[in-house]
Order: structure tokens, then sequence, then C-alpha cells
């Protein structure tokens, strides 16, 4: 099968197509042949050293769509052929609130998507919501997971909720804003871009705020929340991380799953005083991946997708979500 490797760190260059051997459907797993995968910032961290536990050479891709040519020993179902999109959690465990210590994400070390192959645990592949096309349903899982934990099993997000987003244009700030908005939540988000706060506004984003061109967000955001957000959906850390903190209203839970710009100096004073929920969270549970499926099925909310790229442009594709350019999800059709 063809399939993009990683043999060495050193940034998305390093990334190349091979043929390699074809995977076979262990006991307990299921052989899809994949017709879409999708990146994720992860996917970037593996190429530059900037992720835990590297283990080389590497398949990476931890999101997919494709149909079912296989089973392993012990596996019944689903039928030959039907189209599957792949959980990327690895071992969740029995426990809602907590992976196991030994889990892990499709695409490392687990050969992942991004071939035309893939084996996986029966347990971690889902027949696609009709509705999606195929390469729609592989821009979901990664992204999608963990931002439907963030918003749903830790953010406890209602109507009643006003939401800030910073960072507007990730895969998975982007499910969020979405997420947030079929909750019939009011959303406030921010970017330094103009053309994605557009895009943001084009998918029901209440308030759009440039943080560059503002003479004060912090101020923006709080004018326009009627005194604060009472949920936060935050992976840029550093400042701004700081910020929603002093911004949130009393009582708010501000979840966080990432920091970009690196760790933040908050004051203890508006973490105690104003009684906020500070909630960490990461990918989600096989529960949280099913009703996240269930959402996609029977709502009208579409996954964002910057562009769909064949295989072989890979590198280009992997430097430009390096980059932060896209909004939403960059496809790679397999």
């Amino acid at each position: 099968m063809r399939a993009v490797r990683l043999h060495a760190i050193g940034g998305p260059e390093n990334l190349v197509v091979e043929e390699i051997d074809a995977p076979v459907a262990g006991a307990g797993e299921i052989l899809v042949e994949l017709s879409h995968a999708a990146f994720n910032r992860r996917d970037v961290f593996i190429t530059q050293g900037l992720y835990p536990g590297i283990v080389l050479p590497v398949i990476p891709g931890s999101d997919g769509c494709g149909a079912i040519v296989a089973h392993g020993a012990g596996v019944s179902g689903p039928p030959l052929g039907t189209t599957v999109v792949i959980d990327p959690m690895l071992g969740w465990g029995d426990d809602p609130a907590l992976p196991r210590a030994d889990s892990s994400i499709l695409g490392m070390p687990h050969a992942g998507t991004f071939a035309q192959f893939v084996a996986v645990p029966a347990q971690n592949v889902h027949a696609k919501p009709a509705r999606l096309s195929d390469a729609q349903a592989a821009a979901i899982p990664l992204a999608g997971l963990t931002a439907y934990r963030a918003v749903f099993t830790r953010g406890r997000c209602t109507p009643g909720d006003v939401v800030l987003i910073p960072g507007i244009g990730s895969g998975v700030q982007t499910f969020a804003l979405q997420f947030a908005k079929a909750a019939g939540a009011r959303t406030i988000v921010t970017s330094s871009s103009d053309a994605k706060l557009e895009r943001a506004r084009a998918l029901g984003a209440d308030v759009c705020i440039n943080y560059r061109t503002s003479e004060n967000w912090s101020k923006d955001v709080r004018a326009q929340s009627g005194g604060g957000p009472t949920l936060v959906i935050d992976s840029v850390g550093g400042e701004t991380f700081a910020k929603s903190l002093d911004l949130a209203r009393p009582g708010a839970r501000v979840v966080t799953y990432g920091g970009t710009t690196g760790d933040a100096k908050v004051r203890m004073f508006s973490i105690f005083w104003k009684h906020l929920d500070i909630l960490g969270t990461s990918m989600g549970s096989p529960a949280d991946f099913a009703a996240m499926l269930a959402l996609f099925a029977t709502s009208a909310i579409e996954p964002a997708i910057d562009e769909i790229v064949p295989l072989d442009d890979v590198v280009a594709a992997a430097q430009r979500v390096a980059a932060g350019d896209q909004f939403g999800k960059v496809v790679v059709s397999v």
C-alpha cells in the first residue's frame, strides 16, 4: 500500500510517501480501506519532536474514514463494505472520567491513517453518519472528540451560557464553536485574522473580535458578554489563559486542552474569589465519541474543511497546519 511515513525528526518536510506492506487485521481488529484522513496539530508536533514517546518510523494520522475490508479473529461486525469513521483514542478504559495510564492515540506509536489501509480495534470503528460525506467524516475524530468533551462533558455547556473561544480557526476550536451554538449558547470568538473571523461568523459566532486590531480585546469581551463569559474553551494558554480567568464571570468554568503560547502566570485572586472551576481535558472517552457522532447524525453541523489535498501533497499540507493558516480541518484524499 501507499503510506506517509516519518523516519526522522526535523519538521513536516521529513514526511515521505512510500510503498510498504499493508497491515492485516489481528485478533479483535478490523481492517479499514481509507478514503480520507485529516491533519491535526499533533501530527506536526510529532514531526518536530515536540511530543512524548516518539517511536520511528511511524505512519501519522489520527483521523480517518473508509470501508471495512476484513475482520480479525473474534470480530463479527459491522459487515464488510460498511463505511466507518475511526475513534482515535486507543485503550481509554472503563473509567469515563479518566483514560488509563497506558492509553494512546492512533497515529503514533500505532500506525495511523495517512495510508491506504489501517487496522484498529473493533470497538474503535463506528458507522459513518449518513448525512456526511467521507471527507467530512474524516475531519471529525480527534478534533471533534476533544471539542465535544471540552464543551459538554467537562464544560457542561447549556443554552444560558456565554462561551468565549479564543484563537478560532483550529480544528478543535471550530468544532467547539459549532457545538456551543448547537447547545443554544451565545458565543464570542477571537482571532488575529479578519478572514478567520468572517468564516466563524458564517458558522454562527455571535461576536467576533480581532485581538490584534482591538484597542483592548479583553475589555471588548467583557462588554459583549454582559459581565464576562460563563464558559471559556481555551487551547492558547499563556497570557490569553490568564486574561480569561480575569474575564470569567463568578462561578464560570474555564476548560483548557492545550497551551500553544506556553504556560500562564495567573492571579490566584481571580480563581478563588470568583469560585471558578478550572478544568483540564484531552481527547475523550468512548461514550464521548458515540455521543458526538450522534450529534452529527441528528443536527445540521458540518465540519469546517479548509482544503482537501492528495496524499502526495502532505508536506505542504502539514506546513500549512504548522503555520496555523488553516480554518478548520485540512483533509487528505487517500
